[in-house]
């Protein structure tokens, strides 16, 4: 694949204004993350098929927004690789498309709930405000594993431990669709791994950070859990926040926050190794994740 994607010209476009030591990734191969979403994609649907005997609406809607989400970051980046720029989708399309998608799996979701099909008995019906909540958390979700998406390994080894929780908070629901979606995941993120840490032979691109991003969400919001996706995102959410402190911080006072935005680049700039920001990011949301899943199981849900 990273041959086919280098023959291809899907070569990563850098920004200039980036951090300079991030030049020399450029013409690296991107849109890697076809594969994670391909293994994730096909993984899930055989597990649930050899589960279940057959495959679950709840399964099927799950897979659909990962995908839809997917396709949109495809398009992203099929546009920068044609213009030869690291600009793809115009912002407000980009985001028209994402509530769109999002609104899809929402409507799914409140058909599920209003049926009471649900594993959790606790979930009730989705009422208008938890339907604004979950596709505004879906759509914020996906472009916070987007802007996490800077760095070697940062993004994928971020969504593996997130899924890893999630698997475990599936089974402990019941929920095995969820958790076999969430193995999925997981395991197509370590596979990509191998080849995306530093240096990396291929980026995954919005095509797998998009989809990875609404996938998390997808997942907590079938098992009705805002909370447990707070603290198993946390990395990816303070990255988004960081990048939203800025704008504000730079437009009503004329001052950066940062040196750069997202956080992961304040940090380089500081004088971090790559390596050392990724490994210390990760071990944040292996933290959270470890808090996320104790208190999960050993309280109330949340």
């Amino acid at each position: 694949m990273i041959r086919a994607l280098r023959r291809g010209g899907a070569g990563q476009r850098v920004r200039d204004d980036g951090p300079q030591r991030h030049l020399e990734k450029a013409g690296t191969p991107t849109m890697g993350g076809i594969l994670i979403l391909g293994a994730t994609v096909v993984v899930a649907l055989l597990g649930e098929w050899w589960l279940s005997a057959g495959l679950s609406l709840r399964m099927l809607v799950l897979v659909a927004v990962m995908t839809a989400f997917g396709a949109i970051g495809l398009t992203d980046d099929w546009r920068k690789i044609r213009r030869g720029r690291s600009l793809g989708l115009r912002a407000r399309d980009k985001l028209a498309l994402q509530v769109i998608a999002a609104a899809g799996f929402v409507y799914a979701l409140a058909g599920e709930r209003s049926v009471g099909t649900t594993a959790s008995s606790s979930s009730g019906p989705l009422t208008p405000a938890g339907a604004a909540f979950w596709l505004l958390a879906i759509v914020a979700t996906s472009n916070a594993v987007n802007l996490a998406d800077g760095l070697d390994g940062l993004a994928a080894g971020l969504c593996l431990l997130a899924a890893g929780g999630f698997a475990i908070l599936g089974l402990a629901s019941g929920q095995t669709e969820v958790a076999v979606l969430a193995l999925a995941l997981g395991g197509a993120c370590l596979g990509f791994l191998a080849f995306n840490l530093h240096p990396a032979k291929v980026f995954m691109g919005d095509v797998g950070s998009l989809a990875l991003g609404a996938a998390m969400a997808a997942m907590a919001a079938w098992l009705n859990r805002p909370l447990a996706l707070l603290g198993l995102c946390l990395v990816p959410f303070a990255e988004e926040l960081s990048v939203i402190a800025q704008v504000i911080s730079f437009q009503s006072t004329g001052k950066r926050l940062l040196k750069m935005s997202p956080l992961h680049h304040h940090f380089e700039l500081s004088g971090w190794p790559e390596p050392r920001v990724v490994l210390t990011f990760w071990a944040v949301a292996l933290a959270a994740a470890a808090a996320v899943v104790a208190l999960s199981l050993a309280g109330p849900r949340a």
